[in-house]
């Protein structure tokens, strides 16, 4: 069983900077395509970026040259940091992993909040 566990939500002034972790336990890190979400109050939750095993990196046009999405297979981790926040980037972030057999896990969340 696959687990994630999401941290380094916070409270940051518009323009700042934030670094996402999400560590999983369970199968094997390294055949996993990866990837972070977002949902803002009253609206969907959406795609911010993705990377797959090999490496490849996708992100949403909204973070496009301002997030990074990485991942550590070594340490089962994946990262997103988050530059040149914008009160647009408030939402609660997800960490999401789907296995080769396409089963989807989610974190539990953590709270970015851009505001002066």
């Amino acid at each position: 069983q696959v687990q994630l566990v999401e941290s380094g939500g916070g409270l940051v002034q518009p323009g700042g900077s934030l670094r996402l972790s999400c560590a999983a336990s369970g199968g094997i890190f390294s055949t996993y395509s990866l990837g972070w979400y977002r949902q803002a109050p009253g609206k969907a939750r959406a795609l911010v970026a993705t990377i797959t095993t090999g490496g490849r990196t996708n992100y949403a046009d909204s973070v496009k040259g301002r997030f990074t999405i990485s991942r550590e297979n070594a340490e089962n981790m994946v990262y997103l940091q988050m530059a040149s926040l914008k009160p647009e980037d408030t939402a609660v972030y997800y960490c999401n992993l789907v296995t080769f057999g396409a089963t989807s896990y989610w974190g539990q969340g953590t709270q970015v909040t851009v505001s002066s």
